[in-house]
């Protein structure tokens, strides 16, 4: 079970982007996400018209390890970190450790 998944809220705690917010889009196999809005890089394309692809300087998300962000508590809205508790019923839930409380039912 992964203690980060699609859709939730992050802060980056280290880097050149230490702070900022914003929503994972995507967690790839090699322990690095997407987060939407942060990370941008510029990339220069050529264009390809038999793709449809018109060249330019494409501005997209470049990804952040893992390691360097953080889930935020709605409850404190700072940075969490995450554990896993596995509740009578016999399912695994993501609980945040400062609160003890369920991340996500």
């Amino acid at each position: 079970m992964n203690k980060i998944r699609k859709g939730d809220q992050i802060v980056v705690i280290a880097g050149k982007e230490k702070g900022k917010r914003g929503v994972i889009t995507r967690v790839r196999d090699d322990d690095r996400v997407l987060v939407e809005g942060v990370n941008m890089i510029k990339r220069h394309t050529k264009p390809n018209p038999n793709a449809g692809i018109a060249g330019g300087i494409v501005e997209k998300e470049a990804p952040l390890h893992i390691s360097n962000v953080a889930i935020v508590n709605p409850v404190t809205s700072k940075a969490d970190r995450v554990g896993i508790k596995i509740l009578e019923d016999g399912r695994k839930v993501r609980i945040f450790k400062s609160t003890k409380e369920v991340v996500d039912l």
